[in-house]
């Protein structure tokens, strides 16, 4: 089988039982021997149609007799599909987009629905062309600004062109109430939407939206114990890839477009570089880790940090890399042997239940679960897995990591707390609350490396990165200082 919508629709089917979209991508792309475009394409349908079902479903309630939920699971499906690329496919042709649905409903079981699928499609397609525009993509043009003062303006980013361009009119009819109106448009649950506008408002957090409906760059750490970063741009440009540096982080690049395999890239197997998103990186350098010191990496896999810290550290002292799942510190030690790093040590096991680092770490690194709500757009069902009590619960999980290893820190000595989410009661809460009992610690602003402060840091001394205006995964950071007189 080579159909790539099909391919997508046997992927889909998966993550609506349950399955996490990479897992069922990765499932389906693995028996076939795929076209890089037609890979591409499988992946866009499969992410996208993930990323924005609210909006999908919204336009099969709006204009089907039977709402989303009513439909079988897999005719809404392929509804998804076809919706998903006659509103944010611009290179395929609408007429296209409908066949290849009705062709999708005839050979999974819903050959007597054809002409509903397609009456259904072709009503969208008749909705936006009466207004002189096939769809607007998520996001509105000009003359639609005018027309709906409900939806306030915003600088646009550029539009990737894997989505559809900006026309005169969006059949997606949309509440007045802003909650449900960001939602219903960007794809989001209305709680999320609500976190951000009371931290962003209403301009912000649409920017936000739209940043996180965009597909992820890559971004690389090179390795400086075995290359400079002169010597790897050279060697990808030699292939093709175009790539451009970071500012602030003297060991990142991003790629600029398709890289086609990773681990087939020059330098990968020769430990030149690793994947690491800017503001990832971000988070070691505010550790600023010395040569000569013991640090310990709490939650260390899959491994990223912990060998970034490495690096920093010349591979001279000692890094315990901590985590309970031993499946994901195999991965940890794979990336430390290809980096040929040789400074880590392995410990398997609960940091909230170990007492063997007591007082012994010159500076420790509590990268803590969380909801990942900073990484959205990497994770396109993540914004459908978490719900406001799995953060409550991750909250109560952050306080208790925090709590028991601080303990591990030498009096003098450092912690940096850090999650990829951007929600304040993983965040700032979390913080306020450890500080609050403990009075042997305190804030301290970065040292080492400059970090741009005015881009990231706040009043309150903690380091945040919004991904809209930096352009980076959402995180929060935050160096703790251990005074000298704690016991």
């Amino acid at each position: 089988m080579t159909n790539p919508r099909q391919l997508a629709f046997i992927a889909l089917r998966d993550v609506h039982k349950g399955a996490y979209a990479d897992v069922a991508l990765d499932r389906v792309l693995q028996k076939v021997n795929l076209p890089d475009r037609d890979r591409r394409l499988v992946t866009e349908l499969v992410y996208g149609s993930v990323r924005r079902q609210r909006t999908l479903d919204t336009l099969i309630d709006q204009f089907a007799k039977n709402k989303s939920h009513q439909q079988p699971q897999d005719l809404r499906t392929i509804l998804h599909l076809g919706f998903y690329q006659l509103r944010y496919q611009e290179r395929i042709p609408a007429s296209a987009a409908v066949n290849t649905t009705v062709q999708l409903a005839k050979e999974n079981g819903f050959s007597g629905l054809t002409g509903f699928v397609n009456g259904l499609l072709r009503q969208y397609l008749r909705k936006a062309g009466e207004q002189g525009g096939r769809g607007a993509g998520g996001q509105r043009s000009r003359g639609a600004e005018e027309k709906d003062s409900l939806l306030v303006p915003v600088p646009q980013p550029p539009v990737p062109s894997t989505q559809a361009p900006v026309l005169n009119f969006d059949p997606l009819q949309l509440p007045e109430n802003p909650v449900e109106r960001l939602g219903i448009l960007h794809s989001f649950p209305d709680w999320i939407i609500q976190v951000w506008l009371e931290q962003l408002g209403l301009t912000e957090t649409e920017q936000l939206c739209e940043w996180m409906n965009q597909s992820p760059t890559i971004d690389l750490r090179i390795n400086p114990l075995c290359t400079s970063i002169e010597e790897v741009e050279a060697a990808l440009q030699s292939v093709g890839l175009l790539v451009r540096r970071i500012p602030d982080l003297p060991q990142a690049l991003r790629f600029m477009g398709n890289t086609g395999s990773i681990q087939k890239l020059p330098g990968f197997k020769e430990g030149w570089w690793t994947v690491q998103d800017a503001s990832a990186q971000l988070v070691s350098h505010l550790l600023d880790p010395q040569p000569g010191e013991v640090v310990i990496d709490v939650c260390a896999a899959p491994g990223g940090k912990t060998t970034h810290i490495a690096e920093l550290m010349a591979d001279s002292g000692k890094i315990w890399a901590c985590d309970r799942t031993a499946s994901r510190l195999r991965k940890l030690q794979e990336n430390s042997q290809r980096l040929n790093l040789q400074s880590i040590q392995i410990y398997t096991g609960d940091s909230r239940h170990s007492n063997q680092f007591q007082n012994t770490a010159d500076r420790v690194l509590l990268d803590a679960p969380c909801s990942g709500l900073g990484t959205m757009h990497r994770h396109a069902d993540a914004r459908w897995r978490q719900t406001p009590e799995s953060v409550r619960e991750l909250s109560v999980l952050q306080k208790e990591l925090l709590t028991h290893t601080s303990t591990f820190v030498k009096a003098g000595g450092v912690l940096v707390y850090a999650t990829c989410t951007l929600h304040p009661a993983e965040n700032e809460e979390v913080i306020s609350a450890f500080l609050a009992e403990s009075p042997h610690w305190q804030i301290e602003p970065p040292r080492g490396i400059e970090l741009a402060a005015s881009a990231y840091s706040t009043p309150q001394g903690w380091f945040k990165v919004w991904p809209h205006r930096q352009d980076m995964d959402g995180f929060l950071m935050v160096r703790l200082r251990k005074t000298n007189n704690s016991e």
